[in-house]
């Protein structure tokens, strides 16, 4: 074998071994987004557990408001069948798109149920409805912290596989650029509501 045949193949040997290295490390960072929005996927599951128990207390206490107590579970419903269809393709633009949209509605509804609460004295004095408002609140800080992971977790991804040359194994290979979750909601519903309970 000639020199020149030895200098080839030791080359394609150093590309091989690259793309190889490179596949196996977009293949990581791409189970740690998966991993990202599990621990999102946990504080949800969470969320929705807490819903129905929250309805029920103030069903006692709101009898007539009936349409804000449904408009509530059926937006939990909507967000919790947007977030089984995003836990099944975590990095997917379009589910993670319906689930944002769903939480948005169920942020909402959440918010109004809230508003409507704090007509209601002997509501706001009850200590489960104090119990779940505070766990709900402590579970809606802990969602913060998992979307804040994802999001760092999806732009290293998009960095590693954005850049010159790793993007041309990339490429090859169909690692598609993941989306970040942002919020779908506007300054004002952005804005926490004022709820004492």
């Amino acid at each position: 074998m000639s020199a020149t045949a030895w200098i080839v193949l030791g080359v394609v040997v150093v590309l091989l071994v690259w793309a190889v290295a490179v596949y196996n490390r977009l293949v990581q960072l791409r189970n740690r987004i998966a991993n990202a929005f599990g621990q999102i996927d946990v504080q949800l599951r969470r969320r929705y557990d807490l819903i129905p128990n929250l309805v029920e207390v103030a069903r006692g206490y709101l009898a007539h408001e009936a349409a804000t107590l449904e408009a509530v579970i059926k937006a939990r419903g909507q967000a919790s069948s947007a977030a089984g269809a995003a836990r099944a393709a975590p990095a997917d633009a379009s589910a993670l798109g319906a689930l944002a949209d769903a939480e948005g509605v169920l942020g909402g509804a959440l918010g109004r149920l809230m508003v409507v609460a704090e007509a209601y004295p002997a509501l706001q004095a009850d200590a489960t409805m104090q119990s779940l408002s505070e766990e709900l609140t402590s579970t809606e800080n802990r969602l913060g912290f998992a979307r804040q992971a994802y999001n760092d977790q999806v732009l290293e991804f998009n960095d590693q596989a954005a850049q010159f040359p790793d993007l041309i194994v990339a490429r090859l290979l169909g690692f598609a650029t993941v989306p970040m979750l942002e919020s779908t909601r506007s300054e004002e519903e952005r804005a926490a509501p004022k709820v004492r309970f």
